[in-house]
């Protein structure tokens, strides 16, 4: 797979920036279509007042699940990425393959661990996360499958991390890309053509991320690559690989908090609201999902930019990095939150044509994205915080945002309100909003401390 790198250290910010974020916007949004396209085809199957709308609460139901396998990836590869760049940086390119490695072997250890225990305990599970006794069936039909393929998943995942921190985004790209056309193809020939439903639809998406989790690892054993995928990095070593889950725990808990944060919403919509307002959630779910993709395209095509030059000493590169970063953070939410609350109905539209479900989510997906022109401030600052390797704050204000605000909210609120869905619905925005001016307040004063004390060497690229 040809592969073509940027100088991280000498070509100019703002294009490496434009360069490296395309692709990873590209590779996200992509990415993100696995799940998608599932849920557009379960969601328009016929009847799509009963089949279609089951199914879909279904797969929001299934999402938790998902969410905390995607978890583990980032617990042990996006951690270790940014390091490795730190270290490419410093010139130590052993120790950034040496990290690799190690989550290499950590992703195939989980993998066994996480399919094992779900499996076992599926049904349950499910249970607690919002399936009712319409909607389990289907629910089981689609994780049980899904769960095969936890391995690919992972290592698909967390080693595309490692692609992207040496600069080949195009290859990240690719790499998605092959699989999401797969899964796009194969979907509706599985679901509707061979009427195998929700089981087709996790049937593709398994086989679609086999084939994605060979290109990956055909790449970093081979020649293009920088950093080689080899054996002798696979032993693994606390001083190793416990800094770099360190660092990912900030990531691990914004995806695991998910599925606690699925769980709770989905209890108390299923008790307010029944399955219509699960249903909605999981449409407004994926929407938020979906649309934020290029905001976390540009996080992440910045933090190989801001880890490599912190770890080379280039404070000033560091700087520009995040300014322009920051800028393009407020932009992008800013436009999409008019847009969602000029016309919410057309993004209903992409994942139902029922009418009452179109009706009814469209008023709660403006209240849902009420504050969305605001996050991009909160996702630049932990991004950073992330590439410059600092654990302790990335990981306190992954907390803060779910543990402390949203989820006690998501209890609290729908005693203050007539309408208690509404009132479920409402706790997203407002802890969005209270979370983004305390994360941009403790992100500047900790920048300002590291800029005051950096040493900038004499000379500069």
């Amino acid at each position: 797979m040809h592969a073509k790198s940027v100088d991280l250290g000498r070509d100019p910010v703002k294009t490496l920036l434009l360069r490296l974020s395309i692709p990873s916007i590209a590779s996200n949004v992509v990415n993100m279509l696995y799940n998608l396209v599932d849920r557009m085809y379960i969601g328009h199957m016929q009847p799509v007042e009963t089949v279609g709308k089951l199914s879909l609460t279904a797969l929001g139901v299934c999402a938790p699940i998902i969410l905390i396998i995607s978890a583990f990836s980032a617990l042990f590869a996006e951690g270790g990425a940014p390091k490795a760049a730190i270290m490419e940086g410093r010139g130590d390119r052993e120790g950034a393959e040496r990290i690799m490695g190690n989550s290499f072997v950590l992703l195939l250890l989980i993998s066994f661990i996480l399919t094992t225990g779900f499996l076992l305990f599926s049904r349950p599970l499910l249970m607690a996360f919002g399936a009712s006794e319409n909607t389990i069936g289907y629910a089981l039909d689609y994780i049980r499958i899904y769960l095969i393929g936890t391995v690919f998943v992972q290592i698909t995942a967390g080693m595309t991390a490692y692609i992207t921190s040496q600069g080949y985004t195009a290859v990240s790209l690719r790499v998605n890309l092959v699989g999401t056309v797969l899964n796009v193809i194969s979907d509706p020939i599985l679901i509707y053509l061979l009427d195998m439903g929700v089981r087709g639809a996790a049937i593709a998406t398994v086989l679609s991320q086999a084939v994605a989790c060979g290109l990956v690892l055909k790449f970093l054993t081979g020649s293009a690559t920088k950093w080689r995928l080899r054996r002798a990095c696979f032993s693994l070593s606390p001083s190793v690989f416990m800094p770099t889950i360190a660092l990912g725990l900030s990531p691990f808990t914004m995806r695991s908090t998910e599925s606690l944060l699925s769980l709770c919403f989905n209890s108390s919509l299923l008790k307010y609201g029944g399955d219509l307002a699960v249903g909605t959630l999981s449409i407004m779910s994926s929407i938020v999902q979906f649309s934020l993709m290029p905001l976390h395209g540009f996080t992440q095509g910045g933090q190989p930019i801001i880890s490599y030059n912190f770890g080379a000493g280039k404070i000033h590169r560091v700087q520009e990095a995040f300014s322009t970063l920051l800028k393009i953070c407020i932009l992008y939410p800013t436009l999409l939150w008019i847009l969602v609350q000029l016309c919410p109905s057309a993004f209903i539209r992409i994942f139902s044509s029922d009418p009452s479900l179109v009706e009814f989510a469209s008023g709660a997906l403006r209240v849902f994205m009420a504050s969305a022109f605001i996050y991009g401030v909160q996702s630049c600052c932990q991004s950073t915080f992330v590439a410059l390797g600092n654990a302790p704050a990335s990981l306190f204000l992954a907390i803060y945002r779910k543990f402390i605000l949203l989820i006690p909210l998501i209890f609290i609120l729908p005693h203050f309100f007539a309408d208690k869905t509404f009132a479920v619905y409402l706790a997203q925005p407002i802890s969005d909003f209270i979370a983004a001016f305390t994360t941009a307040a403790v992100f500047f004063y900790q920048f300002r401390k590291l800029s005051a004390k950096f040493q900038e060497p004499s000379t500069r690229a």
